[in-house]
């Protein structure tokens, strides 16, 4: 029969090796024990998580700016109309290429075309008095213009009218953008006057209108638009167009753009030309954005120096806690805990300064975009690659100081207290 004494010298040995098996620490325990540096060495940590958010700050805001600036790009061409076609002749042509005056009548009956006008050049200079020199057009150019040309190219009058059935007729002018600030044209309305006026060739025009700024068409900001009717009268228009604007469906916009040369010029279709300009505003708008990817470069730089400004605070950490450190290992705590605890520190200082780079590269971005005007846009995957990029940094830059904590003996480290 077993007494209690042999019960329990049998049960000793069990509860001797429950007592040497170590204790799991609880994650929040884990997790106040990193936060221990960072709480008592406040400016130190301040600093060192300050590169990690000038780093997370950069790839933000210069993910977020250009994707701003993109959707403004697509707001843009949403309103000025995507399915806009220019058709011009070649230029530089032995004989020189005409498009033929019946053009416009001969696009519009392609099905999907919903609108067309021309301009043409009527290579006469513009001058703002007949005191100025007749060869200095100012850069100018001055165009026969069909009535339907604004709704086709999505423009409008910013100040005085546009040309009408009557006043097409007669020796007046509407002013592009640009070469109304050029001729020095600010105001179109007559007074008590007959307005202002600008020589044309030999000839006085008068201003009746002010067109505000076409983003699609920067040649229309640099004209000035008379009459079709006028310019043949006037100015010896011989009435082949050199420019139609075509509208179509946008889904059709690639199959009309097809058949316009031949439609244009069966005779000559390899003469005419077909652009999107559209698409030239879109490929300028992805070279102001190539820059981008230098700024990112930066990001990086300053991700790296960020975790390098971790790793150092880290291992200064370990060497002035080396008392803290022998004393939790001489009171049971194994190196995986050590281990775990500046880990845990490394990790919490890189994702502070994270969030706090989160924080100000959005405001910088919601700043610039508002500023300017355009949609705030920020990716989701920046803000996270940025979140996920400050984590893997602490890892990173806590692996090597937490395994010297870890391997530091109790005795050695109590010596030094």
């Amino acid at each position: 029969m077993t007494g209690p004494t042999e019960a329990g010298t049998r049960a000793h040995p069990r509860t001797a090796l429950a007592a040497a098996r170590p204790v799991r620490l609880a994650v929040t325990d884990l997790l106040g024990l990193g936060l221990l540096g960072i709480r008592t060495r406040r400016t130190r940590a301040a600093l060192s998580a300050l590169g990690i958010a000038i780093g997370i700050a950069t790839m933000i805001v210069v993910t977020g700016i250009p994707a701003s600036s993109q959707a403004q790009l697509m707001r843009e061409l949403s309103a000025l109309g995507t399915n806009l076609l220019q058709v011009n002749a070649l230029p530089d042509q032995d004989p020189p290429a005409l498009l033929p005056a019946e053009s416009p009548g001969m696009v519009r009956r392609i099905g999907p075309v919903t609108s067309v006008s021309a301009v043409a050049n009527t290579h006469v200079l513009i001058r703002r008095s007949d005191r100025t020199d007749p060869g200095d057009g100012s850069g100018l150019t001055v165009l026969a213009s069909q009535l339907d040309l604004l709704p086709v190219i999505n423009a409008r009058v910013e100040h005085g009218s546009w040309l009408t059935p009557a006043t097409a007729r007669f020796p007046t002018v509407v002013l592009g953008s640009v070469a109304a600030t050029r001729l020095g044209v600010l105001d179109v309305s007559p007074g008590d006057g007959p307005g202002q006026q600008v020589m044309i060739g030999d000839r006085w025009f008068t201003v009746v209108g002010i067109l505000a700024a076409v983003p699609l068409l920067p040649e229309i900001d640099r004209s000035v638009l008379v009459g079709w009717p006028a310019a043949q009268a006037e100015l010896g228009f011989d009435g082949h167009p050199t420019v139609l604007y075509v509208r179509s469906l946008e889904p059709a916009v690639e199959q009309v753009r097809a058949v316009l040369p031949e439609t244009v010029s069966p005779q000559r279709p390899a003469d005419v030309l077909v652009s999107r300009p559209s698409d030239a505003l879109a490929a300028k708008r992805a070279t102001e954005n190539a820059f981008s990817a230098l700024f990112l470069a930066l990001a990086g730089v300053a991700l790296l120096v960020g975790g390098i400004g971790v790793a150092n605070t880290m291992v200064i950490s370990v060497l002035e806690r080396r008392s803290e450190i022998g004393l939790r290992r001489a009171l049971g705590a194994n190196r995986g805990q050590i281990r775990g605890q500046f880990l845990t520190e490394s990790v919490a200082l890189a994702t502070l300064g994270g969030v706090v780079g989160t924080l100000l590269g959005l405001a910088g971005t919601v700043a610039y975009a508002g500023y300017h005007h355009w949609p705030v846009v920020v990716p989701l995957s920046s803000t996270l690659a940025g979140l996920g990029g400050a984590v893997l940094v602490g890892v990173v830059a806590g692996v090597y100081p937490s395994m010297r904590a870890a391997a530091l003996p109790p005795t050695e480290a109590l010596a030094s207290v």
